[in-house]
């Protein structure tokens, strides 16, 4: 049986299925000089370096977004409350 590779490229998309280490995994993250993907320490695809000023860029865009959504759901939930309490006033016409 033929030893099957624990990393390389398929179709242009880097994998690793070699055991991690510590080491390893910390310096996957932080690669000063490097782009702002880089290839993961652990699995299929690509990762965010941290070492890259425009990965922070895209954490900060993405937080402030989640937040946004957050805060406008639970608007919405208290403008749905509210609704509910309130009478309803129904005009008939004849």
């Amino acid at each position: 049986m033929a030893d099957k590779p624990e990393s390389g490229e398929i179709l242009g998309i880097p994998y690793n299925f070699e055991r991690p280490s510590l080491g390893r995994m910390l310096s996957a993250y932080w690669q000063p000089g490097k782009k702002m993907l880089v290839k993961k320490p652990f699995g299929i695809g690509y990762t965010i370096n941290l070492a890259n000023w425009r990965s922070w860029a895209v954490l900060a865009v993405v937080g402030a977004l989640l937040w946004q959504e957050q805060s406008s759901a639970k608007s919405a939930a208290e403008a749905e409350a509210e609704a509910e309490d309130e009478p309803v006033e129904v005009i008939v016409e004849d």
